[in-house]
């Protein structure tokens, strides 16, 4: 038994996933503002604040609860979606860049999730969105992921978003991974989360892939991205603004000849 709302849900899609969340009559499902994709009618809308998890605690209770998701990249507010009429009805939300769409049973989890910043889609209601302060001074200041993670806890269904191909894998006690820090998407509470200086003068200075990596030590389950946003954004600037928004090449011997190939002219 759940105290969490039980939702049946399916995931759609390869590059550009979307989920539909299937609710039966008056259960609900969260979800961050502009995830929403479309859904059934008979299906309301609410505006709440904070996660919906103690909608009975006091005005102060929820905003100070609420504010707190400012710290991780969320938004002070989250949406509810409330099946109101009868039968089953649906309701989709889609990812916000290429990636995959994680589905994470908390129930099966050992109740709590640890996440990268702004990795939360939607959740059944009674989930409970905070943040996870890291509680070790080098792996605040140095880790990818920023001294403070988001947690997800509860006991029912909660989806979140990654970038690229996404695998998990499950420590053992005592396993190291030694990982990029914005690679990391979750892991289970009972994964040591830490900081390593990758050492080496070479390394530091032209290893290209930063001075510190993240180490996760079993046991628990982890789950890994290939593409983080943070990468995909700076490969974007980089390209924009190389030469004044030309492409590399242009510098070279083939440059205008390769513009002129493919249609950009001189």
């Amino acid at each position: 038994m759940r105290n969490n709302h039980e939702i049946d849900y399916r995931i759609f899609g390869e590059e550009m996933q979307y989920v539909e969340v299937e609710l039966d009559p008056q259960e609900s499902a969260i979800a961050e503002p502009g995830s929403f994709m479309m859904m059934d009618d008979g299906i309301q809308m609410d505006t709440i604040l904070g996660d919906g998890a103690s909608q009975g605690s006091s005005f102060m209770d929820k905003l100070f609860s609420a504010g707190k998701r400012l710290l991780v990249g969320e938004n002070l507010f989250l949406t509810a979606y409330t099946n109101i009429g009868y039968g089953k009805k649906r309701v989709s939300f889609a990812s916000p860049y290429p990636g995959k769409i994680i589905a994470l049973d908390l129930q099966q989890l050992g109740y709590k999730v640890i996440c990268q910043k702004d990795a939360f889609l939607c959740a059944a209601k009674g989930v409970t969105i905070g943040i996870e302060f890291q509680k070790r001074l080098g792996t605040g200041l140095f880790g990818g992921e920023g001294f403070i993670m988001e947690k997800l806890e509860g006991d029912g269904l909660a989806f979140v978003h990654a970038g690229g191909h996404v695998l998990s894998r499950d420590l053992q006690p005592g396993e190291l991974l030694k990982i990029d820090t914005g690679c990391i998407v979750a892991f289970t509470s009972t994964v040591n989360y830490d900081i390593q200086f990758v050492g080496g003068i070479k390394n530091t200075l032209f290893g290209g892939e930063g001075v510190f990596y993240a180490t996760l030590q079993g046991p628990g389950r982890v789950w890994i991205q290939t593409l983080p946003i943070s990468r995909l954004a700076n490969r974007i600037l980089a390209y924009s603004t190389t030469a004044g928004g030309r492409r590399k090449e242009e510098g070279s011997i083939l440059g205008g000849l390769g513009n002129l190939l493919d249609g950009d002219g001189f």
